[in-house]
C-alpha cells in the first residue's frame, strides 16, 4: 500500500470533529490535526438539569407543527415544556429515538419514528436534522474560536455507533450524515463511522493512573471496607473533575498510558460500553511495538442500557396508578411526563449500593391533578391501596422510594449485563483477560460498578476512566486522527456471491437443477468470501474469478449476499439477505472476446464498512459498489 498517498489526504482536514450521538444524551469534541494531543469538548450548553451535570445535551428534538426543525437538546425540551397543552399536541417532540435503529429488523430509508403526540415522521429526516444541528454548532464554535468562518470541507467528521448495530443501521447513519451535508457520496472519506467500544478502547490506552479509578478488591485500607473506597475514590475524582470543569481541553499524552505499560504483547482486555440504550463489549488484544489493537471476539451486547431502569420505573408507576392512566397521561400531558422522567433521572443517579436514606421523586402537579380527575380519588389513596412495598407518599407531595425499591429497578438491567459478560468470559477466545474497562454513561452508576466488580473482580482488574461519560467522544476524535490504529477486526457477517456451478448428481439437490443450452447447472449456490467472526486485517481483500455462463454475455450481474450463519450453501436459505449488486456492462467492448472470459470479483473488508468491485480481465473494465443494506 502506498502510504504517502494516504498522508496527503489526511492533511486536507484542519480539524477532526467527533459526534457521540447517544440514546439519552449527545455531544461533540474536536481536535486540530496540527495539535492532535489536545482534545476540546464542546462548550457548555444552556439549560441543564438539577442533579445531572454533564457536558452532553439530551438527545431530544422538536419540530414545529409544519414539521420544520425547531430546536435540539435542553432548548427543545424546555420550549416543548412551556407550550400550552392545547398547542403542544401539534408540535412533534422526539426523545430516545436512536433505539429505533437497533430494534427495527428491516430498516430502510422509509422507516418512521413516532413523536410524543403520536404523529409519524421519517427517521432519516430526524437523524439528518439532529446531525445538521451538531454540524452547525461545531462549525460555529470553530469559527468563533478561530475568528474566521470555518468551512465544512475543512472538517473530517466521525460519528459513533454501537458495535452491535447491524450493517443497515450503520449505513443509515451515513445516509443521514450525507443528508445533513457533512459529506457526500462523492467524498465518503470525509465521514468515518466509528464503533463506540473501539473508540473507548483507543482512549483507554492513553490513560494515566490519575485519570482512572480502579475498583479493586484489595483488603480494607485504614479500616475502610472496599465498598467505602469505591465511594470515596469517586468523590475525589468528581472533585478533581469539578475543579477542571472550567477547562474543556483534555491533553492526551503521546506516550502510551501507565496502565498500558503493564500490558505486554498479546495481552487481552475487554471494553464494556454501557450507555443509555445499548451495552456493547469488545475484546481487544494488544500488538506491540506501536500498540495496535486486534479484535479477538466479535462485538456483542444488547439493549441493556440505562433506559431499562426507566422502563422499570414506568412499570412501577403502572402498577401503582394503573396502566390505562399512565398511557393517557403520557398522551394528554406529554410535557409533564417529560418532567416526571427528569425528576426520576436525577434520583436514579443518586442510587448507590450502600445508601440508607430514601429517595424522593417529585410528582408534577398536573400528574396529581389529572389522576384525581381520571380516577376520582387521590394519588395518596392509590399509593396506600397499591400493595407496592417500599414506595410511600410523603406529605410534601413526593413519591418516597426506599433504596431497596430503587435498586430493584436497576436489577433486571444489571443482571442482563452481568449474564452477557459471563457468556463472553466463557468463550475460548476470551481467556486470560487482564483488564475490564467500564465506560459509557451508565458506567457512572455505583450499582453497576459494584455488580461488575463482584462478578469479575477476581478474574481481571476492573477500571473506570474518570470522565467516563466522555470516554467514547475522546476516543472517537483519536480514531478520526488515526483510523488505522485498529488493524484486525472480526467480520460480523458471512459474505458471498450467488453463482451457478456445474450440476453434480448426488451432491446437489434436484430442485436446483437448471438446464441451459444443454449444460446442467446448479443454481443459487452461495460462494463464500468470508465467514462470520473470521479475522480480517485492515484493507484485506478477498478475490475470486468467475466466467460468465455464456461467453457472449454482455451484461454481467453479480449479486452479493450476507448471512449471520457460518456455513451457507445456497442463497435461498433462511437468513440470507441480498446486500449489493455489481452490474458490469461489457457492451461496446472489442468483439474479439476470448472464449473464456474472466471476471474478477474483489471484496475489501476490515474497515467498519465494506466495499466490492468486479473487473473484466480482458478489457480491464471495472465497476465498484458499496455494500448496501437499506435498499434491497
Amino acid at each position: 500500500k502506498d502510504s504517502d498517498a494516504d498522508d496527503a489526504v489526511e492533511q486536507l482536514y484542519l480539524v477532526v470533529v467527533a459526534i457521540d450521538f447517544g440514546t439519552t444524551s449527545s455531544g461533540y469534541a474536536y481536535s486540530f490535526t496540527k495539535e492532535p494531543e489536545c482534545i476540546h469538548v464542546m462548550r457548555r450548553w444552556e439549560g441543564g438539569d438539577p442533579g445531572v451535570s454533564n457536558q452532553k445535551t439530551p438527545t431530544t428534538i422538536l419540530l414545529t407543527p409544519e414539521r420544520k426543525f425547531h430546536s435540539f437538546g435542553y432548548a427543545a425540551r424546555d420550549f416543548y415544556h412551556d407550550l400550552d397543552p392545547t398547542e403542544s399536541k401539534h408540535w412533534l417532540y422526539f426523545e430516545k429515538f436512536k433505539m429505533k435503529l437497533h430494534t427495527t429488523g428491516n430498516l430502510t430509508m422509509e422507516t418512521d419514528l413516532t413523536a410524543a403526540n403520536g404523529k409519524k415522521v421519517k427517521a432519516l429526516e430526524i437523524f439528518a436534522y439532529a446531525l445538521q444541528f451538531f454540524k452547525e454548532q461545531a462549525l460555529k464554535e470553530l469559527s468563533d474560536q478561530g475568528g474566521s468562518d470555518f468551512e465544512n470541507n475543512e472538517v473530517r467528521w466521525v460519528i459513533t455507533v454501537p458495535a452491535i448495530w447491524k450493517q443497515p443501521a450503520k449505513q443509515f447513519m451515513r445516509q443521514a450524515a450525507y443528508k445533513a451535508g457533512m459529506a457526500s457520496p462523492e467524498t465518503p472519506e470525509q465521514l468515518i463511522i466509528a464503533l463506540e467500544p473501539e473508540a473507548a478502547s483507543i482512549y483507554c490506552r492513553k490513560l494515566r493512573l490519575h485519570q482512572m479509578i480502579e475498583l479493586s478488591s484489595r483488603a480494607p485500607v485504614n479500616g475502610y471496607s472496599p465498598s467505602d473506597t469505591i465511594g470515596t475514590g469517586f468523590t475525589q475524582a468528581k472533585e478533581h473533575i469539578r475543579r477542571n470543569r472550567q477547562s474543556r481541553t483534555f491533553m492526551v499524552e503521546n506516550v502510551i498510558g501507565e496502565i498500558w505499560s503493564e500490558l505486554e504483547e498479546g495481552d487481552r482486555y475487554i471494553v464494556v460500553d454501557s450507555g443509555g440504550g445499548t451495552v456493547d463489549m469488545t475484546v481487544h488484544q494488544i500488538r506491540l511495538p506501536e500498540g495496535h489493537l486486534k479484535e479477538l471476539y466479535k462485538a456483542t451486547g444488547g439493549p441493556y442500557g440505562s433506559l431499562g431502569v426507566d422502563y422499570e420505573f414506568e412499570k412501577l408507576l403502572c402498577k401503582i396508578f394503573g396502566e390505562d392512566f399512565i398511557e393517557q397521561f403520557k398522551i394528554k400531558r406529554p410535557a409533564a411526563w417529560v418532567d416526571l422522567m427528569i425528576a426520576f433521572e436525577s434520583r436514579k443517579r443518586a442510587a448507590a449500593p450502600d445508601r440508607t436514606n430514601p429517595l424522593n421523586i417529585t410528582l408534577p402537579f398536573s400528574f396529581i391533578d389529572y389522576y384525581k380527575k381520571f380516577r376520582g380519588h387521590s394519588v395518596e389513596h392509590a399509593l396506600r391501596k397499591s400493595n407496592v412495598d417500599f414506595v410511600k407518599w410523603s406529605s410534601q407531595g413526593m413519591l418516597r422510594m426506599s433504596p431497596d425499591a430503587m435498586n430493584a429497578l436497576f436489577k433486571p438491567t444489571i443482571d442482563q449485563i452481568i449474564e452477557h459478560l459471563s457468556d463472553v468470559f466463557d468463550k475460548p477466545e476470551v481467556t486470560n483477560v487482564k483488564f475490564l474497562f467500564l465506560v459509557g454513561g451508565f458506567a457512572e452508576s455505583p450499582l453497576l460498578q459494584q455488580a461488575v466488580q463482584n462478578a469479575f473482580g477476581s478474574r481481571c482488574r476492573v477500571i473506570i476512566p474518570q470522565d467516563v461519560g466522555l470516554t467514547i467522544l475522546k476516543g472517537a476524535v483519536l480514531f478520526g486522527l488515526d483510523p488505522a490504529v485498529i488493524k484486525v477486526r472480526r467480520s460480523p457477517l458471512t459474505y458471498g456471491v450467488g453463482v451457478l456451478n456445474r450440476f453434480v448428481e448426488g451432491k446437489h439437490p434436484a430442485e436446483k437443477l437448471l438446464i441451459k443450452d444443454g449444460t446442467r447447472w446448479c443454481t443459487d449456490v452461495f460462494d463464500k468470501f468470508i465467514s462470520a467472526d473470521q479475522s480480517v486485517a485492515l484493507g484485506e481483500t478477498v478475490t475470486r474469478s468467475y466466467t460468465p455462463a455464456k461467453p457472449s454475455q454482455l451484461v454481467i450481474v453479480i449479486n452479493i449476499y450476507s448471512s449471520e450463519q457460518d456455513n451457507v450453501g445456497f442463497i435461498t436459505e433462511p437468513g440470507v439477505k441480498k446486500c449489493g449488486t455489481l452490474r458490469l456492462d461489457l457492451t461496446g467492448t472489442d468483439a474479439s472476446v476470448p472464449n473464456r472470459r474472466e471476471i474478477k470479483t474483489l471484496m475489501q473488508f476490515g474497515d467498519t464498512e465494506i466495499k466490492a468491485m468486479a473487473i473484466d480481465v480482458a478489457t480491464s473494465k471495472s465497476v465498484k459498489v458499496g455494500i448496501d443494506f437499506l435498499n434491497y
